[in-house]
């Protein structure tokens, strides 16, 4: 049973989406233009389609395309057939991006590791700077354990929406 794509509905949620993710930190055209390409029919947008259904200018756009880019929740393609660049959301992008973030982890623990070794035992800033590493080792073991659940949750929703989509192979 497939409903019918509301597009009205769907740019309204998406607006909010971007705003909220604005209100949480992100830059307001960056989440705007990322809940826009997520939301698109196909989850890929050119430049000039993102400029015309967000009504903001090319280069907003293009400092929102960039700053996505960077955190790896787009990426960037070449339309077939013409010279124009194409964003794209890919299905995995959150994990994607939070996975990449695990690298950068590792690269603040052997900087802060540094830091410590050299923050004097017994001082202040050696308690703070030991806290803050013992909190990013942590994290970076449970964003192992977190990638591990994910690949077993992602595989049963991909078997719900390919059973919503094939009923008479369910």
């Amino acid at each position: 049973m497939s409903a019918q794509r509301d597009d009205d509905a769907v740019r309204r949620y998406t607006e909010q989406f971007g705003n909220l993710l604005a209100e949480t930190g992100w830059p307001r055209m960056a989440g705007r233009v990322f809940a826009a390409i997520l939301s698109s029919v196909d989850g890929r947008m050119t430049a000039a389609d993102l400029s015309d259904q967000l009504q903001a200018s090319p280069a907003a756009v293009s400092g929102a395309v960039n700053y996505l880019l960077q955190l790896r929740l787009a990426t960037r393609e070449r339309e077939p057939g013409t010279r124009r660049d194409v964003y794209v959301v890919q299905d995995d992008a959150w994990y994607q991006t939070m996975m990449s973030e695990d690298q950068a982890l590792v690269r603040w623990a052997d900087s802060l590791r540094k830091v410590l070794d050299a923050s004097g035992d017994g001082t202040d800033a050696h308690r703070r700077i030991r806290v803050s590493l013992g909190f990013i080792n942590y994290i970076g073991e449970e964003v192992k354990g977190l990638s591990e659940r994910w690949i077993k949750r992602k595989a049963e929703i991909d078997a719900e929406i390919d059973a919503d989509h094939n009923p008479g192979n369910a």
